[in-house]
C-alpha cells in the first residue's frame, strides 16, 4: 500500500518538477531522442530489407537446387572453381535416371545479351536455354501464351518465352506480345509466351529474362559451357537426404577419387540467405553501436539534469524527510522523474526515427517495415535508460542529511 502511494505521489511530483523547468526537459528529451531515432531508424530500414529480402527468397522456390561448377557465392578459390571440369548432358542424366528424391531435372544454360523490337533494345538481358519442365523446378507461370514443350526443344526452333520486364517495355498495356518477332543476339525469335513477375533478388530483377529451347541456345550461343542442373525436390523436407544423394550420384558420374574434395557445387536458396545475413548483422552491430553511443550521452545528460535538480531541491527534499519521508520515497521520486523524461524522448525519437525509415523507403530503394514491437522496444529502452543514470542521483537525494539540508539556502 505505501509502496503504491509512493508511486502515485512521485509521479505528481515528477509531472510537476518537468513542467516547472520546461526548458529543461526539453533539452533532456531531445538528446534521448535523438538517440533512440537513430537507432530505430537504421533498424526500421534493415527490419524492412529482412522481409524485402524473404519475399524475394520465397520467389527462387523453397523446393529448387541448382548443381554447378562453382557456387553462387563464393570466398576466393575462383581458379580452382574455373578449372574444374564442365558439367554436361550426360551428368543430368545420371541425376534423373538415379535420384529417386528428385522430381523435375532440367538443364539450364545462360547468357546475357541485347533483345531488340521495333528500334528499341534492352541490355544485359539474360538468355536463359532450357526444357519444358523449367517452370516446375523455377517456380515460373506463363501469364500469356504457351511455354516450350518438347517439340520447340528437339526442332530447334527460334521460339521465345519473354519475361514481365520485357514485356512492358516492348509491348504496352493493350498490346499482345504472342507472335511478335523479337531479336535476340540478333537473331529472330518468335514470342509464343509470357511468364508471370517475380520481382528482384538482391537488386537483380528475374523478369529481365528470355527463355528459349535448350538445344536452339547450343545452336546459336557456342562455345564449350558447363550447363547447370535445375532440380525440383519432391519433398522440402528431405533437402538434406537429396542433396547427399547428389553428392554420391555426381561423385561417381564425374569420376571423383574417394579422397578428392567435391569438384561441383549444391546451391540452394538458403545460402542466399546465410550470406544475407552476414551482411546485414554487421548492419545491426552498426546500429546498435550508434544507438548506443548515442543513448549512452543521452543517459549522462540525464544524470547531470537530476544532479543538478537534486542540488536546487536540498532543501525541500530536507522538509519532506522532517516530515517522515522515507529514503524509499525520495528514490521513488527521482528515479520516476529520470525515468519519464527518457521515456518521453523515447517516444518522441521512436515516432521520428521510423517516420525517418518510411521517408528513406519512399525516395530510395530501401525498404522500411515498422513493426510493433520495435515501437515497444524504443520506448522501453528509453525508459530503462532513465532509470538506470537516474539511481545515483536519487540515490544521492535519499542519502541527504535532513539537518543539513534543512540549513541549506
Amino acid at each position: 500500500m505505501s509502496l503504491r502511494i509512493d508511486l502515485v505521489e512521485g509521479m505528481r511530483i515528477a509531472v510537476k518538477s518537468l513542467a516547472n523547468h520546461r526548458l529543461r526537459t526539453l533539452l533532456t528529451t531531445v538528446g534521448v531522442g535523438i538517440g533512440v531515432a537513430t537507432l530505430l531508424a537504421i533498424l526500421g530500414i534493415v527490419q524492412g530489407m529482412d522481409t524485402s529480402f524473404q519475399a524475394q527468397l520465397a520467389s527462387l522456390g523453397s523446393s529448387s537446387v541448382y548443381v554447378g561448377k562453382h557456387p553462387w557465392v563464393s570466398m576466393g578459390n575462383w581458379w580452382e572453381y574455373r578449372n574444374r571440369k564442365n558439367l554436361s548432358l550426360e551428368h543430368m542424366e545420371a541425376v534423373r535416371n538415379q535420384c529417386t528424391l528428385c522430381g523435375a531435372v532440367v538443364p539450364l544454360l545462360d547468357d546475357n545479351d541485347d533483345v531488340e523490337f521495333m528500334g528499341r533494345s534492352l541490355t544485359f538481358v539474360n538468355i536463359t536455354g532450357s526444357t519444358t519442365e523449367y517452370l516446375t523446378v523455377s517456380g515460373f507461370e506463363t501469364t500469356k501464351g504457351r511455354f516450350l514443350n518438347d517439340t520447340d526443344n528437339e526442332g530447334r526452333r527460334l521460339v521465345a518465352v519473354i519475361g514481365t520486364d520485357i514485356a512492358d517495355t516492348f509491348f504496352p498495356e493493350g498490346t499482345d506480345p504472342i507472335g511478335s518477332s523479337i531479336r535476340i543476339a540478333g537473331k529472330p525469335f518468335t514470342v509464343i509466351g509470357v511468364l508471370s513477375r517475380k520481382g528482384k533478388i538482391l537488386d537483380q530483377s528475374q523478369d529481365l529474362t528470355v527463355i528459349i529451347p535448350f538445344n536452339t541456345f547450343k545452336a546459336f550461343f557456342r562455345g564449350r559451357r558447363s550447363i547447370e542442373i535445375g532440380i525440383q525436390v519432391k519433398d522440402p523436407e528431405t533437402m538434406d537426404q537429396t542433396e547427399d544423394q547428389l553428392v554420391g550420384i555426381l561423385r561417381r558420374a564425374r569420376g571423383t577419387p574417394p579422397e578428392k574434395p567435391d569438384d561441383f557445387a549444391i546451391n540452394k536458396p538458403d545460402q542466399l540467405a546465410s550470406t544475407y545475413e552476414q551482411l546485414t548483422g554487421a548492419l545491426y552491430g552498426v546500429a546498435l553501436g550508434i544507438g548506443f553511443i548515442t543513448l549512452l550521452v543521452g543517459g549522462i545528460g540525464i544524470m547531470n539534469i537530476m544532479l543538478v535538480s537534486v542540488r536546487e531541491r536540498t532543501r525541500e527534499i530536507g522538509i519532506r524527510r522532517a516530515l517522515g519521508a522515507t529514503k524509499r520515497t525520495i528514490i521513488t521520486q527521482f528515479v520516476l522523474e529520470a525515468t519519464l523524461v527518457s521515456a518521453v524522448g523515447g517516444a518522441i525519437g521512436t515516432f521520428v526515427g521510423l517516420g525517418g525509415a518510411k521517408v528513406v523507403s519512399l525516395i530510395t530503394p530501401l525498404a522500411a517495415t515498422v513493426k510493433p514491437g520495435t515501437v515497444f522496444f524504443g520506448v522501453g529502452f528509453a525508459a530503462l535508460v532513465g532509470l538506470v543514470f537516474g539511481i545515483w542521483p536519487a540515490a544521492r537525494a535519499a542519502n541527504l542529511d535532513p539537518v543539513e539540508a534543512l540549513r541549506d539556502e
